[in-house]
């Protein structure tokens, strides 16, 4: 009995510590500051291929609101391809969705540019904006991502996605203005705040 007890007690402890890591290193939620100091890195310069390797240039975003997202087929937040897909079809003349597909995390995001493409459209009709797929953390990470966590493009971040559907709101002065985690949905408050004000 004591050895159950032992057992019990550790066994709740792990999946405490896990929880309370999880929370810690996965949860964020981070503004520009208001003064936000000056950046020489222009966010139109950027350009990034699109899911069916058509090279899009960012100066297209020129004056619109967007949301940046690493996406994946396979993870537990991938139920988010909905709320994103509901945000573009209700909001879509306030803000667009850039949608990134990776493999960083979790190795949950196995397939190919055309069976990810087949994927979105077919469980979640999805029409937002998809590139190709690619490393969003790394040496290897695309230049938006570059841009998006380092503090000498952006001028105040360096987080970079710490798993599959991170955001990050761009404004429409091609300014980085907040960063969350997959926990935040796109329907929550903070990133309709965004969108509507």
């Amino acid at each position: 009995m004591k050895f159950v007890a032992i057992i019990l007690f550790s066994t709740l402890v792990s999946v405490s510590g896990i929880y309370i890591l999880r929370e810690k290193v996965f949860k964020l939620n981070e503004t520009a500051p208001d003064n936000l100091p000056f950046s020489d890195s222009d966010f139109y310069s950027l350009s990034a291929k699109d899911i069916d390797g058509n090279t899009i240039n960012f100066e297209k975003y020129r004056g619109k609101k967007l949301l940046i997202v690493n996406v994946a087929s396979k993870c537990g937040y991938t139920n988010q391809y909905r709320d994103l897909q509901e945000l573009h079809k209700k909001y879509n003349d306030k803000v667009t969705i850039l949608a990134f597909p990776s493999n960083n995390f979790g190795f949950q995001e196995p397939g190919s540019n055309e069976q990810i493409e087949v994927f979105c459209e077919k469980n979640y009709g999805v029409e937002f904006q998809l590139f190709e797929k690619s490393d969003v953390r790394g040496k290897n990470a695309n230049k938006v991502y570059k841009w998006l966590s380092n503090i000498s493009d952006n001028g105040w971040n360096d987080k970079s996605p710490r798993w599959n559907f991170f955001k990050y709101l761009v404004d429409s002065n091609g300014s980085l203005k907040a960063v969350y985690s997959s926990s935040t949905n796109p329907l929550d408050k903070e990133i309709m705040d965004f969108v509507l004000n």
